[in-house]
């Protein structure tokens, strides 16, 4: 089995160049992205919360994931911003492990770096169950996956967190080499490698020249 943190990037070749500073997409945005399946699908829905639609993924022991093709430009609009909230951790797991890499969340950006499909980077938002906050490490199928905990083992479950990161500085800080554009973004609640069950909401995803945090629901 490829990486998961990559594997949907394989497919990231052309795009469409953004201008606008303040890029949103919806959660029926979200649910219209292709899916890349890994083993069995996660189940994607819209649905109702405190008045506004959110995208839900259900995850039982499968791993699919949503992906936009989409070249943005971090000169443009260097801040994804997001919010998101799980509702369980998955126990027992060693996360830096092939066996252990599965996550209630994660939020997934990615670049090109030559031409041929794998030659691919990606940085991997992740909702960690068993890291701190702020750790970070390789993807343990490949070296050009990074993940990075916002949400780590003590962060609440059931709570929205709200979240800006500069994208390009990430690119900096873990590849070494700061990016001034992406081929795509995606997210994904996966629990193939270990059968874990999990459920998780995303609002808010988008990119913009503001550092400043989205609104969650309620």
């Amino acid at each position: 089995m490829i990486g998961i943190a990559v594997g949907a990037w394989g497919l990231v070749i052309g795009a469409q160049n953004t201008l606008a500073a303040e890029i949103d997409f919806s959660a029926r945005d979200m649910a219209s992205w292709s899916m890349r399946s890994f083993e069995g699908e996660t189940h994607y829905s819209v649905v109702q919360e405190h008045g506004v639609e959110v995208l839900e993924a259900n995850a039982r022991g499968q791993a699919s994931a949503k992906y936009l093709k989409r070249e943005i430009d971090l000169r443009k609009t260097p801040y994804l911003h997001w919010c998101w909230k799980a509702s369980a951790r998955y126990s027992g797991l060693d996360e830096r492990s092939k066996a252990g890499d599965d996550y209630p969340a994660r939020l997934y950006v990615a670049r090109k770096t030559g031409f041929l499909p794998w030659q691919v980077h990606s940085v991997n938002y992740v909702w960690s169950s068993n890291q701190p906050a702020g750790a970070r490490w390789p993807n343990a199928f490949t070296d050009r996956a990074m993940l990075l905990a916002l949400q780590g083992q003590r962060s609440p479950l059931d709570e929205w967190r709200a979240e800006v990161r500069n994208v390009s500085a990430d690119f900096k800080a873990l590849f070494g080499d700061a990016a001034s554009e992406i081929d795509g973004v995606a997210l994904m609640s996966d629990g193939d490698n270990a059968g874990g069950n999990a459920t998780a909401r995303y609002y808010g995803v988008g990119f913009s020249d503001s550092p400043e945090p989205p609104a969650c629901p309620g």
